[in-house]
């Protein structure tokens, strides 16, 4: 079977365990998240002398259960795995790294511009998502924030499986894995040290969280958090776009045929969102809070009451990020009273 029959064998059930071929000599393989992801994709590159894993996944229990049965299968252990290259310092993403290091010597690498992201996530009195509590707070959602603040003190991850990497990965580094050869390239925006991964020769794209199948990935959702994660993450967008046409091999969801047709869909989906957030302040709304309640939400457009309590601060976030972008783009003006931005439209004079 060829791999894309397998991948359209798979596409309606793309989070089950196992490992599935996606192109000669790599692997995919989906380990199960606590929420509604169901599952994170790590690949699997077979070199000589074992294999390197792009992404760890979470650690836990089940997660690590299904790493391992899952290697098995390919004639692989755990401790056959040299290296972890990490897109970006998530918990779904970065933490089954270190905790893997302990037990077999694997090595861990991610882009160091996450280095301020694990230093912060290092400490065990950073409080969670103190950024967007704040910026809740700013955008005139204080209810929302503290009703995120009484859940966000169960969500934390023990500090020490935030443990630095071995080596930071530098912007626009060629990592040799066995012949292959892996441009590793900045896309911040998620988050500011995010890289995927480009294989031109084989044509493959290890995209992380940066461009996915069927979800537009959140903006910002990291402990230090960028000036402008929008403008980022559209201008990456716009960087994978130049690059050749690939294979997506996404962290989420199933393997797609082009990464270059679901960037284009990406950038289409925010320039009608920046459309719809102005004329949301251009009918009245005034705070971050107001637009994002009068916008629609997810594929299935539910309202933003609709939402469970961590996306509804998702969905201030993000709407907070195409307000700044409005500002930037000298379309809307941004003032500040009693600590909550309003923003109307036009320049400010």
């Amino acid at each position: 079977m060829s791999s894309e029959t397998a991948t359209a064998a798979r596409a309606g059930s793309w989070s089950e365990p196992g490992a599935e071929p996606v192109a000669p000599g790599v692997h995919r393989i989906p380990l199960p998240l606590p929420d509604e992801l169901a599952a994170v994709n790590v690949y699997a590159l077979e070199r000589p002398d074992g294999l390197t894993l792009i992404d760890a996944g979470q650690a836990l229990r089940r997660a690590r259960a299904a790493l391992e049965h899952a290697l098995s299968s390919l004639g692989y252990a755990v401790g056959d795995v040299r290296e972890f290259l990490v897109t970006h310092a998530h918990r779904d993403h970065y933490t089954l790294g270190p905790q893997a290091r302990r037990d077999h010597g694997s090595r861990v690498r991610v882009g160091i511009r996450e280095a301020p992201a694990l230093a912060a996530l290092g400490s065990p009195d950073w409080p969670a998502y103190a950024a967007q509590l704040a910026l809740l707070r700013a955008n005139g959602a204080e209810a929302l924030a503290d009703e995120i603040g009484d859940d966000a003190k169960a969500q934390g991850i023990a500090a020490d499986l935030w443990e630095a990497p071995d080596s930071w990965i530098v912007d626009e580094e060629i990592i040799e894995v066995g012949d292959r050869r892996l441009h590793a390239v900045p896309t911040p925006g998620h988050t500011q040290g995010h890289l995927v991964f480009h294989d031109e020769h084989a044509g493959l794209l290890f995209a992380g969280d940066h461009v996915l199948p069927h979800i537009t990935p959140s903006i910002g959702l990291e402990p230090v958090p960028g000036r402008s994660p929008l403008r980022d993450f559209l201008g990456a967008l716009r960087r994978v776009r130049r690059l050749p046409d690939a294979l997506l091999l996404p962290a989420h969801g199933p393997v797609a045929p082009s990464a270059h047709a679901r960037v284009d869909e990406l950038l289409t989906h925010h320039d009608e969102r920046l459309r719809n957030t102005l004329t949301a302040v251009r009918a009245g709304c005034t705070t971050g809070f107001q637009v994002a309640r009068e916008l629609p939400w997810t594929r299935r457009r539910v309202d933003f009451d609709g939402l469970p309590v961590f996306h509804r601060m998702l969905a201030v976030v993000e709407t907070s990020a195409h307000l700044e972008l409005l500002v930037e783009q000298n379309v809307l003006t941004q003032t500040f009273d009693a600590g909550v931005i309003t923003y109307t439209e036009g320049v400010a004079r």
